[in-house]
């Protein structure tokens, strides 16, 4: 990487250790483990980072050092011999690019469940439930005290016989600081009650963990210096924690959090999202590295470019913590070296990646499909063999990903839009104030395309004479989808679309009734714009919970609006029927669960959201002139192969369709649609 003046390219000297920038990837578990071995996806997702330039990647999120910490979000096992060779070549590969590798190890403590791993039981401090865990955990024990600390000794030292370049021990929310915090230590023997005692098990973990390693291993903790919760650990006694760490001799650096994370709203504090403003605890890690004059780093919703040079310029932090920015780009210190700062794809703080690891699935950016999948897809998107004419019919989020896949192979692209703009749904998501962020995705792509030359015609409703006057060899269709609705006994001409609310085609009128059973972003950001319009608002839904389709850290900002409106919510119902009374409503509700279950509800508006049709009909008429008449080689598609069959050798062109013109689904689907058709087109 050339030398710079960049303030975020300068080198940082960690003890023996030379970190090439101060950019990092903080600690988190994207969930790529097998039976809890980083192996070959965890690995790729890995060595990405560090070919895109930068200094630190930091592992696990937490690897586990206990058998009885069960891993509750696809964590490594770290107390397992087999992990060491799997790890040793993770690291070699990153440090073949320049990059130091580290790892995250814990002890969860109650942050985990009962019936998770090897149904252990979880253990705590003192008997306390977590309620994001919901497992009552026993009050630990000296017999678990002595074995928990050997576990951590001998965790560390098979992370050194990997050849990792150090580790971090993670003290938010886990048994570390569950020791530390009030709210979670209600013990009265020695590891109880005045700060030293509640510091005892980190010091004896600390103790073990030097004798195991030496003294010159890089050993450093994640750690909260602030819960921010009037019964937890306070400013004063975190800062004290920070101070008494920084002068043990037996840490290297502290990685500062302030909040605490027992419950949904209480994490999104800590990891804030989309609508929540940027760096919220930059400041306050500032001053811990003030108090203690020792390296800190520091990750919290620091996203873009900008805001972690002003991190380092400002003497704030020593390493900035950049990780879902580099889930969503992974070549982010490469690009700044580059002078290619702009062409950064933007972190939106979708928080679909966390979303997705809390609910059991594996980290996927919303908005970069090729994360995770490094194995199948390459982020450099490889040029094609032949250069071919592609018409893409739609400007959405599908269209717009495809048009730039073909156009970094080589393919000359044309694009026709119905509307006056780019961005398709997501113009109306965007409606919501509170997810305006979520136009990035349409401006990096709309800034791409504008590189590779690729012209957008607008207010073109393309017919199949319009596609076929281009002569094009190729046609991906990604008309998207229209809103539609569920079916009712009677009364369909009286409903609402979510679509029209958010477009604002349609004003709120109170009491409305908002019937949703899709389940995701788009029933609950109409619900959000109706309640801010200060109407009346029931929020009906058939299933246990509503919008099951959504994680937990998007449900936050939902149900904070809907309790600060008195907006009521209903479950295990079902919209049976409107009708019309005088100048009101009147739905019907019904209930899987009974047949004769009947309630009414007397109302202004009936807004239902049902997800979307596909709006097929260009694909249906141009199928029978294409070469493969619109089929796919499905087994070829996940080979990662030409996915097109040849049914008719003298067809005019390819057809793809992709996105929401196939059925409705996200926009992370729909963008993967389009990176895996056409990255082999």
């Amino acid at each position: 990487m050339p030398a710079s003046n960049d303030p975020l390219l300068q080198p940082f000297q960690l003890k023996h250790l030379t970190l090439r920038n101060r950019i990092m990837s903080t600690a988190h578990e994207p969930a790529y483990s097998e039976n809890g071995m980083p192996k070959d996806r965890y690995r790729l997702y890995h060595i990405e980072k560090a070919k895109g330039g930068i200094a630190l990647t930091m592992t696990a999120g937490s690897a586990v050092v206990s058998s009885d910490s069960p891993p509750a979000f696809g964590n490594l096992h770290a107390y397992r011999d087999e992990i060491v060779p799997w790890l040793r070549r993770l690291a070699d590969d990153c440090h073949e690019h320049g990059a130091a590798v580290m790892i995250q190890l814990t002890h969860l403590g109650r942050r985990t469940g009962w019936n998770k791993g090897d149904w252990l039981p979880v253990l705590a401090p003192s008997p306390l439930r977590e309620p994001a865990h919901r497992a009552f955990p026993k009050e630990i024990e000296d017999w678990d005290i002595e074995r928990i600390v050997a576990d951590y000794a001998d965790a560390a030292a098979r992370m050194q016989a990997a050849g990792l370049d150090g580790i971090e021990f993670e003290a938010y929310g886990h048994l570390l600081d569950q020791f530390w915090s009030p709210a979670t230590n209600r013990r009265e023997d020695e590891f109880g009650g005045s700060l030293e005692n509640r510091m005892r098990f980190t010091e004896m973990v600390l103790e073990a963990v030097r004798k195991a390693v030496g003294p010159d291993f890089i050993v450093g903790i994640r750690m909260v210096a602030d819960e921010d919760w009037d019964k937890g650990l306070s400013r004063e006694e975190g800062v004290e924690i920070a101070r008494r760490l920084a002068g043990s001799g037996r840490v290297d650096f502290l990685n500062v959090i302030r909040g605490h994370i027992d419950h949904d709203a209480a994490l999104n504090e800590v990891i804030p999202i989309q609508g929540m403003r940027s760096a919220p605890h930059l400041d306050f890690a500032g001053e811990v590295r003030e108090a203690t004059k020792f390296p800190v780093f520091h990750a919290a919703r620091i996203a873009d470019v900008a805001t972690a040079r002003h991190a380092v310029t400002s003497g704030k932090l020593d390493m900035v913590g950049m990780t879902r920015a580099h889930i969503a780009d992974p070549h982010i210190a490469l690009k700044v070296a580059r002078g290619e700062e702009a062409r950064i794809r933007p972190c939106v703080g979708a928080t679909y990646c966390l979303d997705r690891i809390y609910e059991g699935g594996e980290a996927l950016c919303v908005h970069n499909a090729a994360t995770g999948r490094e194995a199948e897809i390459s982020h450099d998107i490889p040029r094609a063999d032949v250069s071919r004419k592609a018409v893409v019919v739609g400007a959405g989020p599908a269209g717009l990903e495809a048009a730039r896949v073909l156009a970094e192979r080589g393919h000359q692209v044309m694009v026709l839009e119905a509307t006056g703009e780019a961005g398709g749904q997501i113009n109306l998501l965007v409606r919501n104030p509170r997810r305006k962020e979520m136009i990035g995705i349409v401006d990096w792509r709309l800034a791409e395309l504008e590189r590779l030359g690729v012209e957008i015609r607008y207010d073109v409703y393309a017919e199949p004479e319009d596609v076929l006057a281009l002569e094009p060899d190729l046609v991906v269709v990604a008309t998207g989808g229209v809103a539609q609705a569920p079916e009712v006994e009677e009364g369909s001409e009286l409903l609402t679309s979510s679509w029209d609310i958010l477009a604002g085609a349609v004003k709120p009128a109170g009491p409305v009734l908002l019937f949703d059973d899709n389940g995701g972003h788009p029933g609950m950001s109409a619900a959000e714009v109706i309640a801010e319009a200060g109407a009346e608002l029931e929020v009906v839904s058939p299933e246990r919970f509503f919008a099951p389709e959504m994680g937990g850290m998007n449900h936050v900002p939902y149900a904070r609006a809907f309790v600060e409106r008195g907006v009521r919510v209903t479950i295990n119902a079902r919209l049976q029927s409107v009708r019309r009374d005088g100048n009101a409503l009147v739905a019907v509700l019904g209930s899987d669960f009974s047949d004769g279950a009947r309630q009414e509800r007397r109302v202004a508006q009936v807004v239902v959201e049902h997800g979307t049709a596909a709006n097929a009909d260009l694909y249906l008429a141009l199928k029978p002139l294409s070469r493969n008449l619109g089929a796919v080689d499905y087994k070829a598609l996940i080979a990662r192969r030409s996915p097109l069959p040849v049914k008719l050798p003298q067809g005019r062109f390819d057809l793809i369709r992709i996105g929401d013109a196939v059925a409705g689904r996200n926009i992370h689907a729909a963008i993967y649609d389009a990176l895996r058709f056409c990255s082999f087109l």
